[in-house]
């Protein structure tokens, strides 16, 4: 975690990333989903796309754990 509290334009910054980042995570599964249930299915695309799944879910968490406060113990 950053050591300074962040400004307003910084915490709204990681916000429209974040909601950019969910969309993008929303409409992989959709696509994973459509790809997995209209056969043939393409086996190395679909493992692909839910790589980048995993990716950008774990970059939700850290943005999301940048805008919550740190709380001291």
């Amino acid at each position: 975690m950053s050591l300074h509290p962040l400004s307003g334009a910084e915490i709204s910054d990681i916000r429209t990333q974040l909601h950019e980042l969910q969309i993008e995570h929303r409409d992989l599964d959709l696509v994973i989903t459509h790809l997995i249930e209209n056969p043939p299915p393409d086996d190395l695309l679909i493992r692909r796309l839910k790589k980048r799944k995993l990716l950008l879910k774990d970059r939700i968490l850290q943005l999301e754990e940048m805008l919550v406060p740190d709380i001291p113990a």
